[in-house]
């Protein structure tokens, strides 16, 4: 390694050897790196934005935390691909306030545009107040091919359904011009505690026409009748319901869109064994019946990891939360955004494989130096009392040949009471008996 002054200070390393782990084997290398010690680009920072727009890096925002204070940021930096050199941007107009989290794509146009994001501001002494952004604006070169470019900020009003609002959404960029939001948190802050409402929706943001639109699935069947539809314009109405009488006795999957008070579009599959059962249900029966029907979509979550790959998005991980504890998932799951038929499961989540792990050490002496008084440990203790009572009374156990609806039909009480000794009695009962349906679905299908 070398250290050279230019351009403020400048280490050089070359080449060097890698040993595999069995000690016999040896890599030498020949690459060349270089780290520019005054470098020019933004201040550390963390919830901060880049999106690459022509030949440079663009990064907004962010935030930066201390044991002692907080700061959010609203700057704006570039990196050019071609110099290696970072330049501090000041556009004209009016920008966004100051967050992080927010949603960042570029337009064909080679614009750029952010969408929402998170910030907090103290009101007074150990008392912060969060806000959700739901604003948009875009970010443009003006006077192009100059010698340095001219960027401007201006506010945008898109059209169509807009997502509600939410902070922890992952974004990615989708076919036909389209960028994507999915899942999220909107937390309900208290004075002292914080619930968060999870979500596992996708909203499209079509960059051309600045609209947004829900993502909702069509489902296989529904798609085949479109086609049967097309051909037969002539038939409509009756000339359905002769085809769906004729059609063979198997089994039919039926699609339901459920909309919660939040906003959030639930999308359940649920297979019968035979369309003349399907016609003899009333719609109390079917609203029953679709509440407990299988979910064929990733549970709500927030800061899920997303890619897209030849028009199919693929969602990893994230995290949610039940009353006081956090789940951090593994899962992946993949649906095809042409389509929009089904999600698939690529890998299911392990239960077994989640390591509870208790309050830090570190946590217990800030409080013991803030002047906190007790029962912290014995409300732990009682935790794992009611944890290990928990143990010893088995969940039901799934009976041979058992549905998945017919073994959440017998045991629907259990479930929710489970799940609300877990997650306190203040718990909203309709968040109690999501949580409850997620845990059932969870043991069935690690029994079956």
């Amino acid at each position: 390694a070398a250290v050279v002054p230019t351009a403020g200070g400048q280490l050089w390393i070359f080449g060097r050897e890698f040993t595999f782990p069995n000690g016999e084997q040896f890599c030498h290398y020949k690459d060349l790196w270089v780290l520019h010690l005054a470098s020019g680009g933004p201040s550390g920072r963390s919830g901060h934005r880049m999106v690459a727009c022509k030949r440079q890096l663009i990064v907004f925002g962010g935030f930066h935390e201390s044991a002692r204070d907080y700061i959010y940021y609203n700057d704006v930096y570039a990196f050019n691909l071609d110099s290696f050199t970072w330049s501090k941007l000041a556009p004209s107009g009016i920008g966004p306030t100051p967050r992080s989290g927010c949603q960042m794509a570029t337009n064909p146009e080679g614009s750029i545009i952010i969408y929402g994001g998170y910030s907090k501001q103290r009101i007074k002494k150990d008392v912060d107040k969060g806000t959700l952004h739901t604003d948009m604006f875009l970010l443009k070169v003006e006077g192009a091919g100059k010698e340095e470019d001219k960027w401007a900020w201006s506010r945008l009003n898109p059209s169509g359904v807009k997502p509600t609002p939410r902070s922890g959404f992952s974004v990615a960029v989708g076919p036909n011009n389209r960028s994507l939001l999915f899942g999220g948190v909107h937390d309900e802050e208290e004075e002292e505690s914080i619930e968060g409402d999870f979500f596992n929706d996708i909203y499209f943001y079509d960059l051309r026409k600045n609209r947004w639109f829900p993502g909702q699935l069509k489902g296989p069947k529904s798609e085949k009748r479109k086609r049967r539809r097309g051909r037969q314009a002539e038939a409509e109405g009756a000339g359905d319901e002769e085809m769906e009488k004729q059609s063979p006795q198997g089994p039919v999957e039926i699609v339901k869109e459920v909309v919660a008070e939040d906003g959030t579009v639930m999308t359940i599959k649920q297979v019968i064994s035979g369309p003349t059962e399907e016609k003899e249900r009333s719609e109390s029966e079917e609203e029953e019946d679709g509440a407990l029907g299988q979910q064929v979509e990733p549970c709500p979550r927030s800061n899920a990891m997303l890619a897209v790959k030849h028009g199919v998005l693929y969602v990893y991980g994230g995290m949610f939360e039940v009353g006081d504890r956090q789940f951090t998932l593994s899962d992946l799951y993949s649906i095809d955004l042409h389509k929009m038929e089904e999600w698939k499961v690529l890998v299911e989540m392990d239960p077994e494989a989640q390591e509870w792990l208790e309050e830090s050490e570190s946590d217990e002496e800030e409080d013991d130096k803030e002047g906190a008084e007790g029962g912290e440990e014995e409300e732990e203790s009682s935790e794992e009392e009611s944890e290990d009572e928990g143990e010893e009374e088995p969940h039901p156990s799934v009976q041979l040949d058992e549905s998945h609806a017919d073994y959440l039909s017998r045991t629907e009480q259990y479930w929710i009471k489970l799940a609300r000794s877990n997650m306190g009695p203040e718990a909203k009962e309709k968040k109690v008996v999501k949580v409850a349906l997620a845990m059932a679905k969870t043991f069935y299908e690690d029994s079956v």
